[in-house]
């Protein structure tokens, strides 16, 4: 697999502003990420040959951020925080109701392919927990009266 032409010419325009392939990286696995929806490994080996870079330096850092997904995700990404504030106001019981109601786990999708679940460490909203990001959108102040309310916007 080569990248599609589009992702090249996008990486192609920011490379004036990173000095080296590894500064790059970043940016390149945002925009493969962008064109294939999700970074395949097939995916991640195209981004290490474009910029020159070992796989294993491609895949790991991949998978060690969280904004980087390494599996097909549902058409909506829920991030969901459950630290300290977001789940001393509620959040561990919004994680059971979302797992009721579209039948979504932590860490997989629901069976209509709507929505993806990641519990996040934090996404720095404590002073309006619980929250959490649907795809770019934040939403803060969660509760079981309006979650659902919230993603039923995402159809």
């Amino acid at each position: 697999m080569t990248l599609a032409q589009g992702a090249i010419a996008e990486i192609e325009a920011l490379r004036i502003k990173y000095p080296s392939g590894r500064a790059l990286l970043l940016p390149s696995l945002y925009i493969a990420q962008k064109t294939y929806g999700w970074l395949s490994p097939e995916a991640l080996r195209a981004v290490a040959r474009h910029l020159n870079l070992p796989e294993p330096i491609v895949k790991g850092t991949a998978t060690f951020y969280a904004m980087y997904k390494t599996k097909p995700m549902g058409r909506n990404l829920i991030q969901l925080c459950t630290n300290v504030s977001c789940m001393l106001f509620g959040a561990e019981k919004l994680v059971d109701l979302l797992k009721e109601r579209y039948k979504v786990t932590p860490g997989g999708t629901s069976p209509d392919g709507r929505f993806s679940l990641v519990i996040m460490e934090c996404i720095g909203a404590c002073d309006r927990a619980p929250a959490m990001l649907v795809n770019a959108d934040f939403h803060p102040g969660l509760s079981e009266g309006n979650i659902f309310g919230i993603l039923e916007e995402y159809k």
